[in-house]
């Protein structure tokens, strides 16, 4: 909040962390928000508008219903309502509204921190083989009401996506980081479904 010049709110501080605690969710927790901002830490430096960039972090998955298909959309247009009820100007609400709606990957990302905040939430993707292990049960435990035979399939299919692109991660720090293991992974948990 002091980054972005806007009234500290600890009420909503409160309201995102009992957001990020809802029982249906495994993966998109609090612990998905703490992984993102470390990663985020190391590479601030290369962000254009850091502080909300780091904003975006924290609402990103803000709105968390697992079959929903507007997800990405009702957290930005909160995150958007929170910044103009801040009176935060409007092209840096809309910078915000794009970088969260660039977590939905499907490669409409253009903007340097566009691709930061997509690489940063798909770092998952290149963790050591047991962490993304977890990652892939905890999926599966927020679609657990989604028949096996039809997770399986679009499981898949997302990850397929994913080795299908010339690079998984859009930034060099990350390519060099993450990419190899992202795609072992990914070519594994294929292999298995």
């Amino acid at each position: 909040m002091q980054a972005l010049r806007v009234e500290h709110s600890t009420d909503l501080y409160q309201t995102l962390y009992e957001a990020y605690a809802e029982k249906h969710r495994h993966y998109h927790t609090q612990k998905h928000i703490d992984a993102m901002l470390k990663h985020f830490d190391a590479v601030s430096d290369l962000a254009i508008q850091p502080a909300e960039l780091e904003l975006a972090i924290w609402f990103h998955d803000a709105v968390y219903k697992p079959l929903s298909k507007s997800n990405e959309l009702e957290s930005a247009q909160w995150a958007k309502q929170f910044l103009s009820s801040c009176n935060y100007d409007l092209e840096g609400q809309e910078r915000v509204f794009k970088l969260i709606m660039a977590t939905e990957h499907n490669g409409h990302i253009h903007s340097n921190d566009e691709k930061l905040v997509v690489d940063i939430d798909l770092t998952i993707l290149g963790t050591p083989p047991d962490i993304y292990d977890v990652f892939e049960e905890n999926v599966r435990k927020e679609y657990r009401l989604v028949p096996w035979f039809i997770y399986r399939k679009k499981r898949k299919e997302i990850l397929k996506s994913f080795l299908n692109r010339p690079s998984i991660y859009q930034t060099q720090y990350f390519i060099d980081k993450f990419e190899e293991t992202a795609r072992v992974n990914i070519s594994s948990t294929i292999a298995a479904l």
